[in-house]
């Protein structure tokens, strides 16, 4: 089908929470994923993709604006986002699209544009400005418990509730089926109301839609074929210490994180006390349930994909398959995301472009960032990639070139300040803006540094990838960390703000560049 204009269609596809090394593309040697590997045969898969951030609103704010933690300053769920910043959505409709939603961007708004009481101001799960939402699905999923409902489903017990297993006998971590079926889980729900919304668009009239996807984000359960695909038994053995004393003795932030926010029934609904206290048979279970998330919400894009192609739009749509963060699974005793080890970081990239058939199942192992997501689909649309953005596009890649003075680095953030409640102030004596790290990582070597005077950790991932040994302490090793630390340092001076930094007042007027307010 010939597009209008000759501007391709977009999907932005987003799987929340899902690993970077869990895809059968790149060698996992358990998961399968046969719709996000045909994606990869045909477009470029970056095997060292990493989030900006953790956890989902500050992950989506480096997502959405192509800046750093530093810069956008999303610091926690619920930080809002300045509205002064662009965005993805802004940026696409300012060239022709409306960029259409379906599940959620988990974005607090700017409270100095609304009145005290609005109740959007009670929530983190505000709507990204620019997009248009076709089908809103945060995490109470109310439409899709109202539509199982419809199909006669018993969605009475409501969010996350309706997550347990049917067998009100099933111990506390078990395989046991849900309520609904395959064809009923809330990433069926969405794929099917995209691609209700894919019929209805006017022929040759380009579309950007963005599906957001909640799979393979806990609660860990998943209905048949998809609870006994894998067996528990199988899979590499975790990164972590010999007890879960000794993780928790290995640094002052694991030892409160695991005591203090490592609850059960976040991630099992019903479930009580730490995740710590979990068996390794337990664990191993909640993986191949995890693993099985994943094949779940993989059937789902391979039914999105042949919607596409049905529809004459295949060949002239970009399709960005990502993720927002990752997920522990178990590692170093951890569910979830946050800290600093990869496993929370390393999410999946595939990249799929029109007229770019050359690259064609490429697989890229230079680091890439959440932040190069923007400038790459605004080159990709033809749009002006802001020059104050912290991302770089990946265009050449799907050139089938390298580009000049690629990054040799990933670099990530997170902050665990407790603005509202001042828990985690309160635990380590510290203000909020001192509960932080910075993390840079090559290929050999991983720095992390702290804020508020928490001692550093330093890996060598060429002999320790599983990163279970801190030399950070260790004379031998302290020109490395002395050299990581200057290198942080001139990373993030080079990457402070710009948004005005590089214009400059001149006799004929401003000069240079300046981000104008929306």
């Amino acid at each position: 089908m010939a597009i209008k204009g000759g501007r391709p269609n977009i999907l932005l596809i987003t799987c929340d929470q899902w690993r970077g090394d869990s895809l059968s593309a790149v060698g996992h040697p358990v998961v399968k994923t046969p719709n996000a590997d045909a994606l990869a045969s045909e477009g470029v898969l970056f095997k060292r993709h990493y989030a900006g951030t953790a956890p989902c609103s500050p992950a989506r704010a480096c997502l959405y604006t192509g800046l750093y933690q530093m810069n956008n300053r999303v610091c926690r769920n619920g930080t809002p986002l300045d509205d002064r910043h662009d965005n993805i959505a802004r940026a696409a409709r300012r060239v022709g699209y409306d960029p259409t939603l379906f599940g959620y961007t988990d974005v607090s708004p700017d409270p100095r544009n609304r009145a005290p009481g609005d109740p959007y101001l009670r929530t983190y799960e505000g709507v990204l400005p620019g997009f248009t939402t076709r089908q809103l699905l945060p995490e109470h999923q109310k439409a899709w418990l109202s539509w199982l409902a419809a199909r006669g489903i018993d969605s009475s017990a409501g969010f996350p509730d309706v997550h347990r297993p049917v067998d009100v006998n099933a111990p506390e971590v078990s395989n046991a089926a849900p309520a609904y079926s395959k064809d009923e889980t809330p990433a069926a729900f969405l794929a099917g109301e995209f691609l209700r919304w894919l019929g209805e668009q006017d022929k040759g009239e380009p579309w950007f839609a963005h599906v957001s996807f909640l799979s393979p984000h806990p609660p860990f359960i998943v209905p048949g074929p998809f609870n006994t695909m894998y067996d528990p038994a199988a899979g590499s053995d975790y990164h972590r210490a010999a007890t879960l004393e000794a993780e928790k003795a290995s640094h002052p932030f694991l030892a409160y994180h695991l005591a203090h926010h490592q609850k059960k029934s976040s991630f099992i609904p019903g479930a009580k006390g730490k995740v710590g206290d979990w068996s390794e048979d337990e664990f191993r279970t909640i993986r191949a349930l995890y693993y099985g998330m994943i094949s779940e919400v993989d059937s789902q894009l391979g039914r999105i994909w042949q919607g596409i192609k049905a529809a004459g739009s295949w060949d002239d749509t970009i399709i960005i398959l990502t993720s927002d963060h990752a997920e522990m699974m178990g590692d170093h005793y951890l569910l979830g995301k946050g800290g600093w080890f990869d496993g929370s970081y390393h999410i999946p990239l595939v990249i799929k472009a029109p007229g770019h058939r050359q690259s064609a199942g490429t697989k890229i192992d230079r680091f890439t960032s959440a932040v190069d997501i923007v400038p790459t689909l605004l080159d990709l649309i033809s749009g002006a990639a802001l020059p104050h953005l912290d991302g770089q596009s990946l265009k050449p890649f799907l050139d089938g070139r390298e580009p000049t003075g690629w990054r040799d680095a990933a670099f990530w953030e997170y902050d665990f300040r407790s603005v509202a409640e001042g828990a985690t102030e309160a635990y380590f004596g510290l203000d909020s803006r001192s509960l932080n790290l910075a993390v840079i990582r090559t290929e050999a070597v991983k720095y992390v540094h702290f804020g508020g005077g928490l001692p550093p950790l330093l890996y060598d991932l060429a002999n320790d990838p599983g990163e279970t040994r801190n030399l950070a302490g260790d004379p031998a090793w302290l020109p490395t960390r002395l050299e990581f630390a200057e290198r942080l340092l001139a990373f993030r001076a080079r990457h402070l703000d710009q948004s005005l930094a590089l214009s400059e007042l001149a006799p004929a007027g401003a000069v240079g560049h300046f981000a104008r307010l929306p």
